[in-house]
């Protein structure tokens, strides 16, 4: 009798698993076919001598020492932390302030939600000629333009080798800060209210509710969005290419538009995806590292 109950719930086990398969076959399959398929294409590609885009030879590791000893690809490489840097600086802590300000303004939150949702509307390429045109050197540049009234010494701004990643950063979070303040948000809204008025009856200022009670309850999304951020930065391509074409010198260039530039301007495929491959590694080193960190701090 046991047996039999045991078989019973074994099949019926069996039958839940395989309804649960069937219904994530779709997406399974689209994963495979446009992203684990292309990236382990890219990743054998890599390793093979290229003309334009028909493959000519094993080339082993030609391609990675090739890409090595160009100083561009060293000063992309370089650029892309620079990049991160200044990512986590801006856009991953300017919607936070962002989203924790809405929150305390309850009254026109509704508002303010609207204002700095906007920008992310707008797409992305023409967000960024937006900000070519504004910083335009010379006294043509909307942003000079104003200096020059104020008596303030005019910008190079994107021809700035020092300059360029911060305001290409800068653009890049006007864009998108809105919609991320917005998840922060609405993880924010999800945090239990008798919390925070226990905090204020027992006297705790505004500092003391955020440190003590928000970021520990909303420390999971924090997480994940730091992750995406990452993610986000190590493909900046679209961006750097059209405000600045990787310029002045390189000194904007990143590793995912010196992949596009490799593949679709010199039309070396193998160097192009050299190039991704090593970006697809470090964000894996990049993210073990992280992951590692945390579970450590959160087990002390």
């Amino acid at each position: 009798m046991k047996q039999q109950l045991l078989i019973q719930k074994t099949f019926r086990t069996l039958k839940k698993d395989w309804t649960a398969w069937i219904l994530i076959l779709p997406s399974l399959l689209l994963f495979t076919v446009f992203v684990w398929q292309p990236l382990i294409e890219g990743v054998v590609l890599s390793f093979y001598e290229t003309k334009g885009f028909d493959v000519v030879s094993f080339a082993g590791f030609k391609n990675y020492r090739e890409i090595f000893s160009e100083p561009a690809f060293r000063m992309a490489l370089i650029n892309t932390f620079k990049y991160l840097f200044w990512s986590l600086l801006l856009g991953y802590l300017i919607p936070v302030i962002v989203a924790l300000i809405l929150n305390e303004m309850i009254h026109i939150s509704g508002f303010l939600r609207f204002s700095v949702y906007f920008p992310s509307i707008v797409p992305g390429i023409a967000t960024a000629l937006l900000w070519v045109f504004i910083l335009e050197p010379g006294a043509g540049g909307i942003m000079n333009s104003l200096f020059q009234k104020l008596g303030i010494p005019m910008s190079q701004f994107l021809q700035d080798p020092k300059l360029t990643i911060p305001i290409i950063i800068l653009t890049m979070t006007w864009k998108g800060f809105g919609a991320t303040a917005i998840v922060y948000l609405a993880s924010l809204q999800g945090v239990n209210q008798e919390l925070y008025e226990a905090a204020i009856t027992d006297g705790a200022g505004i500092w003391e509710r955020i440190k003590h009670i928000t970021l520990p309850q909303i420390s999971s999304i924090l997480s994940l969005m730091f992750i995406m951020q990452v993610i986000g930065v190590f493909q900046v391509m679209s961006e750097p290419l059209a405000m600045t074409d990787g310029g002045p010198n390189n000194a904007s260039m990143s590793l995912m538009l010196q992949s596009y530039l490799y593949g679709f301007r010199y039309f070396e495929t193998g160097k192009s995806m050299a190039v991704s491959t090593i970006t697809f590694l470090i964000l894996i080193i990049l993210t073990a590292f992280y992951f590692k960190v945390k579970n450590k701090v959160e087990k002390e």
